[in-house]
């Protein structure tokens, strides 16, 4: 007995021109970890910009350094997962999340640890209390990018 089946395929393309946010991707861990990432160092660079007008001193430029640069890598790292749906996914199974923020956490902890040691130090300054709680967010900030290397490696691996 034989019967004939007939198989239709339809294909519609539709476009837009309207930005689709991820906002699933700020329900994970990742996400979560990056935005915290990026409040804090606003409030760094906040501290360090709002009672520095100048920079004398190599520890305080390598600390601004260390927190402007990852600041603004993290932010676009958000963004970008953020508006694609693809970046998000792709982006954590490579090697690049675990190096990034595996770099990020040893130099965060290298200008916090630096810039605390000299703050200490100078107890007279008149930006010692900023100056302090900036270095202490440093340090958990440095903490949170260790969290993410953890995940990052995690991903990476497939587990």
């Amino acid at each position: 007995m034989s019967h004939t089946v007939t198989v239709t395929r339809t294909t519609t393309t539709t476009t837009t021109s309207a930005i689709i946010l991820n906002t699933g991707y700020m329900k994970t861990y990742p996400g979560i970890l990056k935005l915290l990432q990026t409040i804090l160092g606003i409030v760094v660079v906040g501290l360090l910009g709002h009672y520095h007008k100048t920079f004398y001193y190599t520890h305080e430029i390598f600390f601004l350094l260390m927190a402007v640069t990852f600041l603004i890598a993290t932010f676009l790292l958000l963004l970008s997962c953020l508006t694609s749906i693809s970046t998000a996914s792709i982006i954590s199974k490579t090697s690049y999340e675990v190096i990034y923020h595996g770099a990020a956490c040893i130099m965060y902890i290298a200008a916090s640890i630096a810039f605390l040691v000299k703050v200490s130090d100078n107890r007279r300054s008149g930006s010692y209390e900023p100056d302090m709680a900036a270095g202490s967010i440093g340090l958990a900030i440095a903490i949170l990018y260790l969290f993410s290397t953890v995940l990052a490696q995690r991903s990476y691996r497939g587990l």
